[in-house]
Parts: C-alpha cells; sequence; structure tokens
C-alpha cells in the first residue's frame, strides 16, 4: 500500500548553528572553512542586511552615521531585529545551516550601541535594549530556541578581548572603540546569563585549533559536523627555488620519519574543483590557503593513522604568510637554501630550464618565503649532512625537550669508594665555568641501587661537547686508581647527537629514560633540555638491540669455556627486548629474566637464578631465551 504525501513522514528541520562574538574573532572565517568541509550538506544563511530593504539607503547615507548619530535609536532596533527575524524564517537550503550572529547578538550589540549613543552604563544600556526589543519579544524568543548557539570570544577577560579586537583594525575611532568597550562587556554578560549553548576562548590559538574545538562540540549535536579538524597533524611545508632538494628531502622524511608526502598543486586543484573554482591560482592567496587547508584536512581525515605530512613545493608567499596564521605550531615552513650554481647542475633538463623555473617561482613570491622559514637548511653539502638536518627537525615535533631533575651521588646506593669517584668526577667536570660536560647519569644496575661488586660495571652516560674530550680524559686519567678495578663503561654524546636520533638503540632507551624521569642524572647543566624520545620508537628501535644480543650469545655459546657473566647479561639485554615488545618494561636483569620465565611453560623456578653461577644453567638459559627470538623470526616452510 502506498503513502500518500499529506500521511508521509514530515521532513527533517534544518539544524541551525549560530555562531556569534565580537567583532574580528573569526566568526566568518570559521562558518567558512566548516561549510567548505561539509559541502552541499551546509549552507550559510547570508548577510543581515540582504534581510530588509532599508540597508540599501543606510549604507548609501553612510552607516557609521547612521549607526552612532543621525538614526532615531528606535529605527535601528527595528531594522536589526526585522533583519534578524527575516534571516531566521528563511527556508532552509540544506540540511544544516550556518548564521553569522545568532539572536543574542542582537540584544549585545543593540546594548552597546545604547551605551555609546545615550552615554549609560552596562547594566542601564541593557534594560534600554531590552525595552527596545519588546514588541519582538516573541518572535526573537521562537527563534532563539531554534538555533544552537556558540559564541567564540577572545578572552575570559572583556578589557584584554576588546583590545585583541581592537588590534586587528588598520585605524580606530573613538566612538568605534567605546562601541567595541560595551559590545564586549554585553556579549560577557549574556554569556554569564547562559544565552549560548557553546562558549569557546580563542586565546592566542591559531585558526584550525580553534576549528578543531568547534567541531569537537558540534559533532555530537549533527554527524554532518565532522568530529575533528587535522588533531596532532603535523605539516612540514617544503619551500625553495628549483632544484634546491625538496623531493629529496620530501622522500627522506616519508621513508625514514614515516611523512605522508603530498603535492600542493593536487591538494589546491583538488579542493578548488570541490568548491566550484574554476581557477584556483586567479583567487586571492587567502583563499588559496585555505582550500591547501582543506585538502589536508579532507586527506588526514581519509587517511587517520597520518600524524605527519610534508607537503611541496611552496612557492607562494602570500598563501605562506596565511597558512602560517592559519595552523600556528602545526605547520613548520622549512626553505632549502642552496647555491644557483648547484641548482644548475642539479637541473635533468639542463641549467636553461632550472633558470626557467625559477623565474615562475620568483614571480609567486617563492624566494621571499626564506623570510617566512621556520627552519632555513643550508643544502649546498652532502646528502649526509642534509639527512641529519632534516631528523634534527622531524624529532622536534616528536620528542619533546626536557629540563632533568638531579639526585646526589649518595642516593644511588654505591660502595663508598665508587661514590668518591663519581663525586671527584663531577668536581673536576662542572665546578669550572663554563663546565666541561653538560650532563652526567648513572645507568645499568648502579642507577637501579642494585650493584653487585664482582658482577657489576659502573656503567655512565655523559652529554658533552667533541672540544670538552680531552679535558674529560684528563679527568679520567687522574681518577682512575680510584675505580679499585671496577670496569667503567663511559658513553659520550654530543647534545647535535642526541637531538638528531644518531644513537644506537641503547642510547636511545637512556634518552627515553631520562626523558620520562625514570632514570634521574647526578648533573646536568643549569637550562640544558635533553630530547625525550617517544615509547614507541624507543620500542621499535630495540629490535637493533636484539639483533646484536642474539648474535653475542651465539658467540658465546662457540666458545669452549663461555663467560659466565657475559652470557647471562646478554641473555638478558635479549629478554628485555622481547618483553618490551609485548608491553612489559623490566629495567634489571634479574627482574626481566623472571618475567620472561613465567611465560615459558616446564621451565623450572631456580633456572635464572641458578645461571648465575652454573655454566651449564646459564647456557641453558641463554638458548631458551634465543629460541623464543628465533621463534619470532621463522618464516612458513614452502611447499614444492
Amino acid at each position: 500500500m502506498s503513502i500518500s504525501p499529506e500521511h508521509g513522514p514530515l521532513p527533517t528541520p534544518p539544524t541551525t548553528i549560530a555562531f556569534s562574538g565580537p567583532d574580528n574573532v573569526g566568526k566568518t572565517k570559521q562558518i567558512g572553512i566548516l561549510a567548505r568541509r561539509i559541502g552541499p550538506a551546509a549552507a550559510t544563511t547570508g548577510p543581515l542586511d540582504d534581510c530588509d530593504p532599508r540597508w540599501s539607503d543606510i549604507k548609501a547615507a553612510g552607516m557609521g552615521a547612521w549607526w552612532f548619530e543621525r538614526g532615531p535609536i528606535e529605527e535601528v532596533a527595528d531594522v536589526l531585529a526585522s533583519s534578524y527575524l527575516k534571516r531566521s524564517r528563511r527556508p532552509a537550503a540544506a540540511a544544516l545551516r550556518f548564521m553569522d550572529r545568532g539572536i543574542p547578538m542582537l540584544e549585545a550589540s543593540l546594548a552597546a550601541t545604547v551605551a555609546v549613543r545615550e552615554r549609560t552604563g552596562p547594566e542601564e544600556a541593557a534594560d534600554r535594549a531590552r525595552a527596545l526589543l519588546e514588541p519582538f519579544a516573541t518572535d526573537l524568543r521562537t527563534a532563539e530556541a531554534a538555533e544552537h548557539g556558540i559564541v567564540l570570544l577572545h578572552d575570559d577577560d572583556p578589557v584584554i578581548g576588546t583590545a585583541r579586537s581592537l588590534s586587528h583594525e588598520r585605524s580606530v575611532t573613538p566612538t568605534y572603540a567605546e562601541y567595541q568597550r560595551h559590545l564586549h562587556l554585553q556579549i560577557h554578560r549574556l554569556v554569564g546569563e547562559g544565552r549560548w549553548a557553546e562558549t569557546i576562548v580563542i586565546g592566542e590559538r591559531r585558526v584550525m585549533a580553534v576549528q578543531d574545538e568547534i567541531r569537537q562540540r558540534l559533532h555530537p549535536l549533527t554527524p554532518l559536523v565532522p568530529p575533528r579538524a587535522l588533531p596532532s597533524v603535523q605539516v612540514l611545508a617544503l619551500a625553495g627555488m628549483s632544484e634546491s632538494g625538496k623531493s629529496t628531502a620530501g622522500e627522506y622524511l616519508r621513508t625514514r620519519h614515516g611523512y605522508g608526502r603530498l603535492k600542493i598543486g593536487h591538494l589546491i586543484e583538488d579542493a578548488a574543483h570541490r568548491a566550484g573554482i574554476a581557477d584556483p591560482y586567479e583567487v586571492a592567496a587567502v583563499v588559496r590557503a585555505e582550500l591547501l587547508v582543506d585538502a589536508l584536512d579532507r586527506y588526514c581525515a581519509a587517511h587517520h593513522f597520518l600524524d605527519r605530512v610534508t607537503i611541496e613545493s611552496v612557492h607562494d608567499h602570500d598563501a605562506t604568510a596565511e597558512l602560517r596564521r592559519m595552523l600556528g605550531r602545526q605547520l613548520t615552513v622549512v626553505y632549502l637554501d642552496t647555491a644557483p650554481d648547484l641548482r644548475a647542475e642539479r637541473g635533468t633538463a639542463g641549467p636553461d630550464d632550472v633558470v626557467e623555473r625559477d623565474v615562475v617561482k620568483a614571480r609567486r613570491g617563492a624566494a621571499g618565503i626564506v623570510s617566512l622559514a621556520h627552519e632555513v637548511v643550508d643544502n649546498n653539502g652532502s646528502r649526509l649532512r642534509l639527512e641529519r638536518r632534516l631528523d634534527g627537525i622531524a624529532l622536534a615535533h616528536r620528542w619533546p625537550l626536557r629540563q632533568p631533575a638531579t639526585v646526589p651521588v649518595n642516593a644511588l646506593g654505591l660502595p663508598v669508594n665508587l661514590e668518591s669517584y663519581l663525586s671527584a668526577l663531577l668536581d673536576r667536570t662542572t665546578v669550572q665555568q663554563p663546565p666541561v660536560i653538560d650532563l652526567l647519569a648513572v645507568t645499568g644496575s648502579g642507577a637501579r641501587g642494585k650493584y653487585q661488586h664482582g658482577w657489576s660495571d659502573l656503567d655512565v652516560f655523559v652529554i658533552a661537547d667533541q672540544d670538552s674530550i680531552p679535558r674529560l680524559r684528563q679527568a679520567l686519567a687522574e681518577l682512575e686508581a680510584e675505580l679499585g678495578g671496577v670496569k667503567l663503561g663511559l658513553t659520550v654524546l654530543t647534545q647535535d647527537e642526541c637531538r638528531t636520533g644518531v644513537v644506537t638503540s641503547r642510547l636511545l632507551h637512556v634518552l627515553a629514560l631520562i626523558g620520562s624521569g625514570a632514570l634521574v642524572p647526578l648533573w646536568c647543566r643549569p637550562g640544558l633540555a635533553v630530547p625525550a624520545p617517544d615509547a614507541a620508537t624507543d620500542v621499535a628501535a630495540s629490535v637493533e638491540a636484539g639483533v646484536q644480543a642474539a648474535v653475542e650469545i651465539r658467540r658465546q655459546l662457540l666458545k669452549g669455556t663461555p663467560d659466565l657473566r657475559a652470557l647471562f647479561k646478554i641473555t638478558a639485554l635479549l629478554a628485555k627486548v622481547i618483553l618490551r615488545f609485548e608491553g612489559a618494561e623490566c629495567a634489571s636483569d634479574d627482574d626481566a629474566l623472571t618475567v620472561f620465565l613465567e611465560r615459558e611453560p616446564g621451565i623450572g623456578g631456580d633456572l635464572r637464578r641458578r645461571a648465575r653461577e652454573d655454566r651449564d644453567k646459564a647456557v641453558e638459559l641463554a638458548n631458551t631465551v634465543l629460541g623464543h627470538w628465533l621463534a619470532t623470526l621463522a618464516l612458513p616452510t614452502s611447499r614444492a
């Protein structure tokens, strides 16, 4: 049986989201970004001055004069209220519609106007505005109830908000400044009265950070609003003249650091096509930047596993400046600076082709992007040098810098002679100005209060510049006798090696421990910040340590008489690596082997203890752990 139209389901009413806030807070831009991202399912309600024929004469005679001087305040209220109401009643052009200034803004702007024109205080102005709007009160309440209001504020403090709003203006008259002051006061009053469903303070945040919060707030209201906007995505924009190394850099960042590699031309053209823009290079630079961000947003939403991308090649100076304003800290502009003669040599189509392409890039302002760059990379040297520079840039986003705390030497519980040794070493390397070293930490069992005489080494990790090596060597030579035969395992890294990640997996783990606070140095130069590798990188890099441990275990097993201590310790290291991939972090050898053996059925509980003293048991333990490691590498047997 068919259902006649008059008895069919009623159409779903549109969802109206009204953005409010003071001038220059970014309402229009946020609406534009969101509407473009949603596409045909969203529409805007248009400007207020399209909603009443009286606006034409008002604008012709000068809107500012009418608003603040000539127009009777009753007429101002009537024109504004009529415009707001007509806009609210317009048929919806899409399932979701966005409104620039919701109904509460009518009261706020009218009250601010009254305060300026009639020189009244905020409370008296608010009362006067409500009285002027009384003839429209019922209709206004109905219209306000039909919209979901969101208000953007510059700051929690209306005084600071006013200053920020006015700072965006090229010129400010005393009347306009006074109006803005009262407008902020009235908006904050209405916030306090709960007139908006959502309140967002933008502060110093960039456009897309605010957009992200807007989406998080609105997505529960309607699934048409995407849940996020480039959440935690780092965008690295590669700039430079022709053949400066941008493609080489982009490919290295993709293969070494897991960046998604995107081409700006494709992104902009795709976004322009969606927006119905025939030629994106004929629109304003601000629009090109918005198109690029829209395409990035779509791509990263479809590839949610990406948290870092490169875009190349950045040639447009003005659009890049807008990108910085929109993305803030999410964007890093890297300019590759390469000499013209070297670039000419690199051109596969000859030097003339490089010159011709440079002309096009120069016309778009490519050379001037160096003034906007966060990083300028000299690419006149070797590829090895370029890659290390890129490592530092990439890891700066993933490895936060931390200033370590310190502990006194006597907190480690070391033997007296080793405490004396370390204290003397610190005296010789840290008291003078400038100090010889930047950081000193004890690692291994000595850092965990589990030092065992005759079994443990004294492992020390130092950060120092290369030119400090002679003075450090002298201090070590002067104190060597105080070690009392204990083997010193000293490792020295420079700050640059730490920040570029050019370290072994073991040293990466040490940096991760220091960064997380699990390993506390004995001394750190005041103000020194150490990179803290993320846990995922630490775990992934530990495969290298596992490979080395497996090789060393076999070396020991091939000996007629394995070194009992070395075999035990390298077996424990391999167990730590295996457990780390299973989510268990064990700092000490005994703890790692205990946890490992608990997971192995049929293994006696005393194997770990006896392996410290019995070579046969040490070999059995080593074979058990090595067998587990090799089982993870086994490939299926091929069938004939």
